[in-house]
């Protein structure tokens, strides 16, 4: 389930296939050129009536059921970077790790089987509309790592991020769990290992808010 306008109209510009979408008149009318060339079904509702069926505590504009991507591994090209995610347990951070990797170029994510659930609709509400962009992918990550000889991981000790040298070729970002880091199957596979600096007396930090700090230092180096 998808709910609220940008999510839903993010849906509709996606390749998920939609079952369908229910919206207040006037969203059904906004998008009705779209809605009939994918042959969406659209039922009319109240904000009230959509707040009831859904999650939202108001939503003024609609709320979509599509069915789920299978589990695929997506195509990585050379040069590629693919964030991977070890035990990522929040949705909510999930999803801003979503939208983060969206805003930084980041088209595919490989996470552990423990990783929250992509669908999960607080996940689905924290990407902001970037789940129809972003394909996650669930694997044995150290299956998955095994193969691939560039793998950068955040850890609480490493190398600064800020003067990381990063391969132009691509490679793979592991980010771990919450409060536990990175599992020790994982860091075996890495090659890499970078830390954000500490400079106050946080003992860390929020695992999306690490993930956007290591991707914007590898976009602003490559």
């Amino acid at each position: 389930m998808v709910e609220g306008a940008k999510s839903v109209a993010e849906l509709l510009a996606s390749d998920f296939v939609i079952e369908t979408v229910v919206g207040t008149d006037v969203f059904l009318a906004s998008h009705a050129k779209v809605l009939s060339e994918r042959g969406v079904e659209a039922l009319a509702a109240s904000e009230l009536e959509l707040a009831a069926a859904g999650s939202y505590q108001t939503n003024q504009a609609a709320l979509a059921v599509a069915r789920m991507r299978p589990n695929q591994l997506p195509q990585i090209a050379s040069g590629d970077y693919v964030l991977v995610l070890d035990d990522i347990r929040d949705p909510g951070n999930l999803g801003t790790i979503v939208r983060t990797a969206d805003w930084y170029g980041i088209a595919a994510i490989i996470a552990s089987p423990e990783t929250a659930d992509f669908y999960n609709p607080k996940t689905i509400a924290a990407s902001m509309g970037s789940f129809a962009r972003v394909q996650v992918y669930y694997a044995a990550l150290p299956d998955f790592l095994s193969s691939r000889h560039v793998v950068y991981g955040a850890f609480l000790d490493g190398t600064d991020v800020r003067t990381t040298h990063w391969n132009t070729a691509g490679g793979c970002i592991v980010i771990g769990n919450e409060a536990n880091g990175i599992s020790t199957d994982v860091a075996r596979c890495v090659s890499h290992r970078i830390t954000i600096p500490r400079t106050g007396r946080a003992e860390s930090l929020n695992a999306a808010i690490a993930t956007a700090v290591v991707l914007d230092n590898l976009r602003r180096s490559l």
